[in-house]
């Protein structure tokens, strides 16, 4: 198979598809690698390693797009990539649909197959290639909300671990799972006082069994997500249903509630946000208030990490981009579940009901597509 891997496109994404140590494996395996000129540079790979691992450098993403059989990238295909995706061609990446309905209508047009990245499942039900991105955006989230909460950049001037005489900020973290977890370690370890909330009892036991020390856990009850929120000084959502629209936790009249300056850090952006005001920031322009509360949206945001992301992504990736190509996407899927319900988009149909139905649009299973 011919796998190619473009320069990001996205605004301020560092991050690149393929390491040179996936390329050089994918080269073993006898496959054909091309990479675009340059895609490796932000994330710290020059062409010469891509090189030096057997892969061509190719001048042109076009050119990419128009002879590979797998694309390999780090972030949902832009519109004008998307315009030279065509039928038959396999795409491997994040893709976000359920708040995207121009990138999804996109997809069905050109007739491609779309595996993303951030349904692919392992067998204790986790999400194995989503899972590297949340620990390095929820090790980021208290980070650029410790920054968004200084006074220079509209927040409420609060020091995350005080200082004798003055207490610490305090922080919601709405979400046990990956994400919210690596975000309650890291703001306790900056001296944070956080309370992570979580609907599922067994989540948060285990959460106090290896935590108890170090954060407090409360159940996200309707009545307690607005108690604490009034008390926090920054709420860091990190709610995720795999493949839907985020949930909308925190609604634009319960602003009027919170603390004046609070940081409002939306690590689920990528699936719509958690915070009703959410909308989608970029590293170069991250941050935006509404009623006096700072919002942080960045929907990248591990992209500011590119060299760690692009690593740990391509870790967790390159066993399911192995089998993909060795086998094509149907045996591949076939043959494992879990990398089955990575499989969102294949010819003009959907293939994953969540996305459908946050779009109102029909779908078919991953089963039927294969069948076809």
């Amino acid at each position: 198979m011919k796998i190619g891997c473009p320069t990001e496109i996205k605004p301020q994404e560092f991050r690149v598809g393929l390491t040179p140590n996936a390329a050089q494996e994918a080269i073993a395996h006898g496959h054909e690698v091309i990479v675009q000129a340059g895609a490796g540079v932000d994330a710290g790979f020059e062409d010469a390693d891509y090189t030096a691992a057997g892969a061509r450098i190719i001048d042109t993403a076009e050119e990419i797009f128009a002879t590979a059989d797998m694309i390999v990238k780090v972030k949902e295909p832009q519109a004008g990539e998307r315009k030279m995706l065509r039928e038959g061609q396999l795409l491997f990446t994040y893709l976000h649909l359920a708040p995207d309905p121009d990138q999804t209508h996109d997809l069905l047009v050109s007739g491609c197959t779309a595996i993303a990245y951030e349904t692919v499942t392992d067998r204790n039900g986790g999400l194995p290639l989503l899972a590297p991105m949340s620990e390095v955006a929820g090790r980021l989230a208290p980070q650029v909300g410790a920054w968004t909460l200084q006074k220079a950049n509209g927040g409420r001037g609060v020091l995350m671990g005080g200082v004798p005489g003055v207490g610490p900020a305090k922080v919601m973290v709405i979400g046990g799972g990956v994400v919210g977890t690596h975000a309650a370690r890291i703001a306790a370890g900056m001296g944070a006082d956080v309370t992570v909330l979580d609907r599922s009892l067994p989540r948060m036991r285990y959460l106090d069994d290896i935590y108890g020390g170090t954060f407090k856990t409360a159940y996200a009850s309707a009545g307690n997500t607005v108690e604490l929120a009034r008390e926090a000084d920054m709420i860091i959502g990190a709610v995720l249903i795999p493949g839907a629209a985020a949930p909308k936790l925190i609604s634009r009249a319960q602003l009027s509630e919170l603390k004046p300056g609070a940081a409002l850090v939306d690590v689920a952006i990528d699936q719509g946000g958690c915070f009703e005001t959410s909308k989608a920031t970029t590293h170069q322009d991250p941050v935006y208030e509404v009623d006096g509360i700072m919002h942080y949206c960045v929907a990248n945001m591990p992209g500011a990490v590119a060299r760690t992301s692009t690593i740990a992504l391509g870790n967790a990736t390159m066993p399911f981009m192995l089998a993909l190509a060795d086998k094509g996407w149907k045996q591949a899927c076939a043959d494992d579940p879990h990398l089955k319900a990575g499989l969102n988009v294949h010819a003009g149909k959907l293939t994953y009901a969540a996305v459908g139905e946050a779009l109102g649009l029909d779908s078919i299973t991953a089963d039927q597509a294969i069948a076809s």
